[in-house]
């Protein structure tokens, strides 16, 4: 999956912070990937991201020489901020991996696209680490290892305004979800429909085919399907969400030689404030909304 309450709700229902100075960066950029590179002195920062604490602070082994290499299911309006992946420049997970190669004072941050279905199944690894919305279960730390929780995440049902979806006839509606999500899961264990959910390879299949009536309801993230509905100018909403209590962490390689280091940093911005200014910068703006406004429903 791509927020509880405990975590998300205090961050996003708190007066927002004043925007993140932008800052220079040179880029190089392909179809499915993009690089910004910092000055020596790190004086210049990667995209529009501001970064904090102290560069070279921590050690990493990373798999290109003088760059962080992050990997997600790229674009996420909120999390990594762009029309296209070449495009990309800031969000709260970007600016995350900014935080991160800064602290590892490594000049360059490449973000590469990559299936989440690939990602969370352990099929590919070349990769310092993932940042996607990833929410954290057992059965994926059998694959790939996990970072300490970062952003909690709820289960929320987007719809077409004017849908008569309630959380009473949800289950005998036509559901649609995302492919190797625990949001799929969620449904089939939880929500038991009476038609088979469809799945879709991505955030852009599922709501394209949710404009289209393929599907009566969406549900994933809340993170995400906020932003969705924010983007549609009305056309979508989210009229509710389930607690999983699940979390996002970052995702490391099986074995990752850096997984204490990037822990440690990790930890350190959620003590230092940086995980809640950028939440306060991107996501607040990208949901158009207090998650805490949306109805909890509990699954029948």
């Amino acid at each position: 999956m791509r927020a509880t309450r405990t975590l998300a709700v205090p961050v996003l229902s708190a007066a927002l912070l004043a925007a993140l100075t932008a800052c220079g960066g040179s880029a190089s950029a392909g179809g499915d990937s993009t690089t910004h590179t910092t000055d020596s002195k790190g004086s210049r920062t990667y995209g529009q991201c501001q970064v904090t604490g102290v560069r070279g602070s921590i050690h990493l082994k990373t798999v290109e020489k003088d760059t962080l290499t992050v990997v997600g299911d790229l674009p996420s309006p909120g999390w990594w901020n762009g029309d296209t992946v070449r495009r990309i420049d800031s969000g709260y997970e970007y600016c995350m991996a900014a935080n991160l190669a800064y602290r590892a004072g490594l000049p360059k941050l490449t973000v590469r696209n990559v299936s989440f279905d690939a990602l969370v199944a352990g099929k590919t690894n070349n990769f310092d680490l993932a940042l996607a919305e990833i929410s954290i279960t057992d059965a994926r730390r059998k694959v790939v290892d996990f970072s300490a929780p970062y952003f909690a995440s709820n289960i929320g049902v987007l719809v077409k305004s004017g849908s008569k979806a309630t959380q009473d006839n949800i289950a005998g509606l036509q559901l649609g979800v995302k492919q190797g999500t625990t949001g799929a899961d969620f449904v089939t264990r939880h929500l038991h429909p009476r038609k088979a959910p469809k799945v879709f390879a991505g955030d852009v299949e599922l709501q394209a085919a949710l404009q289209a009536g393929q599907v009566d309801a969406a549900l994933q993230d809340v993170a995400i399907v906020l932003g969705k509905a924010h983007e549609s100018k009305g056309m979508l909403k989210v009229i509710g969400q389930y607690d999983t209590g699940e979390s996002y962490g970052a995702l490391y390689p099986k074995g990752s030689a850096n997984a204490a280091a990037l822990d440690g940093a990790i930890e350190a911005m959620k003590k230092d404030g940086t995980l809640t200014k950028l939440s306060s910068t991107y996501l607040a703006k990208a949901f158009g909304g207090d998650p805490a406004a949306i109805p909890l429903w509990s699954a029948k």
